[in-house]
């Protein structure tokens, strides 16, 4: 009989303990899955709110799909043109949120070429670009103001010979994509004019020939990311 009472006392105890037990891991289970619950809800929440991150886009210059290109009138009587074959860059770009949009390019000035050696040497010389003083012209935009799904107005400031003023020019999206090997690009172009004595220029060869025309051409190819060092 004492037996029999001492196995039932063990029994009631041990499932006393495995109640207990189970209590306390369902507790464990509660409280972790409230802690997930919660961790889920302020991700998503994070998510949903976190502001849109425009893409990336690497300025395609070494496959030739971008140029800095601009002519000057030649005493009144014709055009003079010519291009930059050296320049770096990169954009930022989101369709659904266009005006955080961002462009930054250097160009080499040294790299002028208007097919023609003797003028070119002219024109990288003291009384024009003074490339060996000045070797570099620089863009930073800093607002894009949508006008209409393809076009926006482009602000921002350019150094050139030394000196640093602001531009504002229209910028037209030519389109986007993806391309046949993978990628994804977007395309835009924009023509300005600068009068060549804001930026201390002052050689000219008339007053038909003070201002020079610009005319850049776009095609950026989409990178997770982008070395800034590209513009410095």
């Amino acid at each position: 009989m004492k037996k029999a009472l001492t196995t039932l006392l063990t029994t009631f105890q041990t499932k006393s303990l495995i109640r207990l037990l189970i209590r306390l891991l369902m507790r464990l289970l509660n409280t972790s899955l409230k802690k997930i619950t919660l961790s889920f809800v302020l991700v998503s929440s994070f998510l949903i709110t976190a502001p849109a991150i425009a893409d990336y886009y690497r300025i395609d210059t070494l496959g030739g799909h971008a140029s800095v290109n601009f002519k000057i009138k030649h005493l009144g009587y014709s055009w003079l043109t010519g291009r930059f074959d050296q320049f770096a860059g990169f954009f930022e770009y989101d369709p659904k949120a266009p005006e955080k949009s961002l462009i930054k390019m250097t160009v080499k000035t040294k790299s002028l070429d208007s097919a023609h050696a003797l003028r070119d040497t002219h024109l990288r010389g003291d009384k024009y670009l003074n490339v060996s003083k000045y070797p570099e012209a620089r863009f930073v935009s800093n607002s894009f103001t949508p006008i209409d799904a393809n076009s926006a107005r482009l602000t921002g400031k350019l150094s050139l010979h030394g000196v640093t003023r602001d531009i504002s020019t229209t910028i037209k999206r030519i389109g986007g994509g993806k391309d046949p090997w993978g990628g994804y690009r977007q395309g835009f172009e924009t023509h300005f004019s600068i009068r060549l004595t804001d930026y201390g220029i002052k050689h000219s060869l008339g007053s038909a020939s003070e201002e020079l025309q610009l005319s850049i051409y776009l095609e950026g190819v989409k990178e997770s990311s982008i070395d800034e060092s590209l513009t410095k």
